[in-house]
């Protein structure tokens, strides 16, 4: 074992730990628990938000696709934050207004009842934890390469961790720890980035130059085509990172955690702006390895390209700075899983136990014990197939990720603020049908079918990598097909209207008439 690594592992679990200690004393209530009191300003909140966002497969995936597929790499990177307009312009300030703790709550302002509990509880589950599952393998291949300790003592070890944070701290942990690692990843990447460019004399040309030698692509290195062969490919998958983002419930539930729709602004321009700053930052990384590593040396190490930044980072600086950026893509995945479990333990607890078993009539001791318990076994189920899943490439659940996300909780949530005919049916169906269709679509298609080592080894049913293309429409299809044709009675022009003023603005107009 690398002592370098160990102690710069050790410094990290200890800090977040302390953090946990403080946050444990705050969260007292569940309105502590589950939203931090609504007590971040905008600004810690989008650095949250950022720290959240930025996972192990945006970190270390995007600057490997970089390394090796060049310019449609960085296409990941786009998608990524262009999403985050959608966010702004059509769903943050509605969750905000119409919902307390959960993406149940957003819903059910309009479609009050169990059945739609339920739905938002279990997609907000599922979502979170695929989310889950690739982030906790990356951790176990991460600490097993540098710590050289078995995969599944690593698992277990990451696992325990994110449980901690939650079930102690709630969201108050939770927040700072993703602030803190804001801070050391741009920090980090930052200082990564420079020591790249005064290799090449801070001359871009002279980086560019070097690229084009480091790579077999050449000149192509710098067009599109490297990744997806097939247009469609693309198109497909940006689909899916695009709209995916405005439905993640473990992104979403964080504009409960500010007290008004100003600091829900400055939540997402200071986010929009740390993920931009950043995503250029990866691309200088992923430059900077093709052209000091070489392509044929880094796929030597790893053929997915996911250790490009360590292995980048070993390069300019020997062991201490490997260690560091090792470090920080550790408090990267920490962080992530941590806001993945406590946005499916809120679903569950205050969807499920609270509304529905308690019909909400119980204490906040009890309910934060519940939370405290769901905390628990979310991370035990999560770690479980994590271990499980130790020889598979989970890649696929990523980008399955946000195309449940797109087909399933976008069509519910947009209709049910802006569409005056949508009816619950419509909500329920455009939720079982998006869901459905990823699903089928992703289990017939190459990830899983394939003569080439795929789980069935046989020819793919479904030809596209990324199905978004196809599930996305069938999502919001089927939510506008089950209003058209149900005999639900319609919201009056006026119930509508009351709602949708309440969306965008905060005020119950039936509260001030009476």
């Amino acid at each position: 074992m690398n002592l370098t690594y160990f102690l710069f592992f050790s410094c990290i679990i200890v800090c977040t730990l302390i953090i946990t200690y403080w946050a444990a004393k705050q969260s007292k209530t569940t309105n502590q628990f589950y939203i931090a009191a609504g007590s971040l300003t905008g600004v810690q909140n989008g650095m949250a938000i950022a720290g959240d966002y930025i996972s192990a497969a945006s970190f270390l995936g995007i600057v490997g696709t970089i390394a090796i597929n060049g310019f449609d790499g960085f296409l990941y990177a786009i998608g990524f934050l262009v999403s985050y307009l959608i966010v702004l312009f059509f769903i943050a300030e509605p969750v905000h207004h119409l919902g307390t703790y959960s993406l149940g709550d957003v819903v059910c302002s309009r479609f009050p009842s169990y059945k739609m509990r339920w739905m938002m509880a279990i997609g907000a589950f599922i979502i979170s934890i695929l989310y889950m599952i690739p982030q906790l393998v990356a951790a176990g291949l991460l600490i097993r390469l540098l710590l050289d300790i078995d995969y599944s003592t690593s698992v277990l070890i990451i696992g325990s961790l994110m449980t901690v944070y939650v079930v102690f701290g709630g969201m108050f942990a939770t927040s700072w720890v993703q602030i803190v690692k804001t801070v050391v990843l741009l920090s980090g990447t930052f200082l990564l980035s420079l020591i790249v460019f005064s290799r090449f004399d801070w001359s871009i040309a002279e980086l560019l130059t070097q690229v084009k030698l480091g790579t077999p692509l050449g000149d192509q290195f710098f067009m599109p085509g490297n990744l997806f062969g097939n247009p469609l490919e693309t198109l497909s998958l940006h689909l899916a990172l695009v709209l995916g983002t405005a439905g993640l419930p473990h992104i979403l539930i964080r504009f409960f955690t500010v007290r008004n729709t100003l600091e829900v602004r400055r939540s997402l321009l200071t986010a929009s702006w740390i993920i931009g700053i950043f995503y250029i930052i990866t691309l200088v990384l992923g430059l900077g390895t093709v052209a000091l590593i070489g392509y044929e040396e880094l796929i030597a190490h790893d053929t997915t390209g996911n250790l490009a930044a360590p292995l980048l980072a070993g390069e300019l600086g020997g062991d201490f700075l490997m260690a560091f950026i090792a470090a920080i893509s550790f408090t990267t995945i920490v962080a992530v899983v941590a806001g993945l479990v406590i946005s499916a333990t809120t679903a569950f607890s205050h969807d499920i136990y609270y509304h529905i078993i308690k019909k909400g009539q119980t204490t906040e001791h009890k309910q934060i014990r519940a939370a405290r318990w769901t905390a628990f076994v979310v991370g035990l189920i999560s770690t479980l197939f994590a271990l499980g899943l130790r020889n598979i490439n989970v890649t696929f659940l990523v980008s399955l990720t946000f195309i449940v996300a797109a087909s399933s909780n976008l069509p519910i949530l947009l209709f049910t603020i802006y569409w005056k005919r949508f009816t619950q049916s419509g909500a329920i169906t455009g939720m079982v049908c998006g869901l459905t269709a990823s699903l089928i679509l992703l289990i017939f298609g190459p990830h899983i079918m394939n003569p080439d080592g795929g789980w069935i080894p046989s020819e793919p049913l479904f030809p596209l990598h990324n199905p978004g293309i196809i599930a996305i429409p069938i999502g919001f299809l089927g939510a506008y097909l089950g209003s058209i044709f149900t005999r639900e009675p319609q919201h009056s022009s006026r119930e509508f209207r009351r709602f949708h003023v309440k969306a965008q603005t905060g005020i119950d107009t039936k509260e001030d008439n009476q």
